[in-house]
């Protein structure tokens, strides 16, 4: 595909915007290319290029580009006003289906972004407990503020460190491998043994979806939570990315496990920025005013995203029976076609998927931790990334990323993007 006037755009961007993009997964080699639209399942490049899409904002957008029943509730109330300032009756009919749906939800602070909950959902477990480390895993993103950018996934995995954090910041992060349980008990021993027992937390994605796909190996996220309930340790499921997406109550629901305070953003706005808080009355009560944990926000609870976010929580609350079994049926029916192609074509990949979720790693190997993703190769990726994309298909350039369907992939982008694939794994195997 030509990206032309893409090329022209870039170099007009990179004068004025670091590195030409306002996020750095944004970018990739030679340059990216620049979106005019979107609609379901598909974008539209300023070239007038048609791409099928499996990025979907990086998970966020679940029910299709453009979904019109979300449109039009949030054009009616662009007509209101866009910003108060001051409480609106939709903010607490959303936390009030937050209640309902998420299990853990027994309060709701509705926030911006994933990086917002996730800072003051850790600043909480810290004024609960009155401790101060938190245990996090290897190549778990929870944003990008001082004390989760350890051995991070997404884009930090692509940078040997991250400068500008300050090195108490450092060594109040416990990193260790995930799917490792002895590892966690491990950690936990060590510090009782130092005499502070100061561990305030363990922040996880419960599948982790910032290093490209892991899942969770059996029974391990329900030892989490009875170390943590054993230890006193606040258990925080970072459900950014699985939120409203791998069940209608996300991982907590798929799993059967409560944990002690859980973030949502991404799929709870279907593009729209929005994000929560949810957990223990006990927890979240802590929250000013009422307590004495200061989060504000001058766009938090904002009309346009509220509105947004109720329609599509909505939509998937009523039509959840079908949705769910529909992804993932559409999931599988393109996992197992990529599969096939590879086998024919002789080449070692191996994918992992859960929901409406995927990725593929050039490794024989099972992909269960982010040293096991680290030995698949990256310029094989590189090159099935652009094998893809001239073939009209468009996936998440990173291999350190998660593949995603919506409700608006049909069986004819499964199609096309399986002969995409094995157009791509053609010169794959070239390398």
């Amino acid at each position: 595909m030509i990206f032309d006037k893409s090329k022209t755009l870039f170099e007009r961007a990179c004068r004025i915007i670091p590195g030409g993009v306002n996020s750095p997964v944004r970018f990739f080699q030679p340059y990216p290319f620049f979106v005019d639209s979107g609609n379901g399942s598909r974008i539209f490049t300023k070239e007038g290029n048609t791409l099928i899409d499996y990025c979907m904002g990086y998970g966020a957008v679940f029910l299709g580009h453009s979904n019109q029943e979300i449109a039009l509730e949030v054009k009616n109330q662009i007509d209101k006003g866009s910003l108060f300032c001051i409480p609106t009756e939709k903010e607490i009919e959303l936390a009030e289906l937050c209640n309902k749906i998420i299990p853990s939800a027994e309060m709701v602070r509705i926030t911006n972004t994933g990086a917002e909950a996730t800072m003051h959902a850790i600043r909480l477990a810290r004024a609960y407990t009155r401790k101060t480390k938190i245990i996090k895993f290897d190549g778990g993103y929870h944003g990008a503020f001082d004390y989760v950018l350890n051995k991070a996934g997404s884009g930090a995995s692509e940078l040997e460190h991250t400068d500008g954090i300050l090195d108490e910041s450092v060594r109040k992060t416990i990193t260790i491998p995930y799917n490792n349980i002895e590892a966690l008990e491990s950690a936990i021993k060590k510090d009782k043994e130092s005499g502070d027992s100061d561990i305030a937390c363990v922040i996880i994605e419960p599948v982790m979806a910032n290093s490209g796909l892991i899942l969770p190996e059996k029974d391990y996220l329900n030892q989490i939570r009875k170390i943590t309930k054993q230890n006193d340790i606040v258990l925080i499921f970072d459900e950014v990315v699985t939120g409203f997406r791998l069940a209608l109550g996300g991982a907590s629901e798929f799993f059967g496990i409560k944990s002690d305070i859980t973030t949502f953003a991404k799929a709870l706005g279907n593009g729209h920025p929005i994000s929560l808080i949810a957990g223990k009355k006990e927890i979240m009560s802590q929250l000013a005013p009422s307590g004495k944990v200061y989060q504000a926000s001058t766009f938090a609870g904002n009309p346009i995203s509220v509105t947004a976010s109720l329609k599509t929580l909505r939509i998937l609350s009523e039509n959840k029976d079908i949705i769910y079994p529909q992804v993932g049926k559409t999931c599988d029916r393109l996992v197992n076609g990529i599969k096939d192609v590879a086998h024919d074509k002789g080449i070692e990949l191996t994918i992992n998927s859960i929901g409406s979720m995927f990725q593929a790693f050039f490794t024989k190997r099972p992909v269960n931790s982010y040293n096991d993703v680290k030995t698949s190769s990256i310029t094989k990726f590189s090159e099935l990334f652009k094998g893809l994309l001239d073939n009209g298909t468009f996936i998440p350039p990173s291999q350190f990323e998660t593949c995603f369907i919506s409700t608006s992939h049909n069986e004819e982008d499964i199609e096309k993007t399986i002969e995409s694939f094995e157009n791509a794994l053609t010169r794959v195997k070239e390398i």
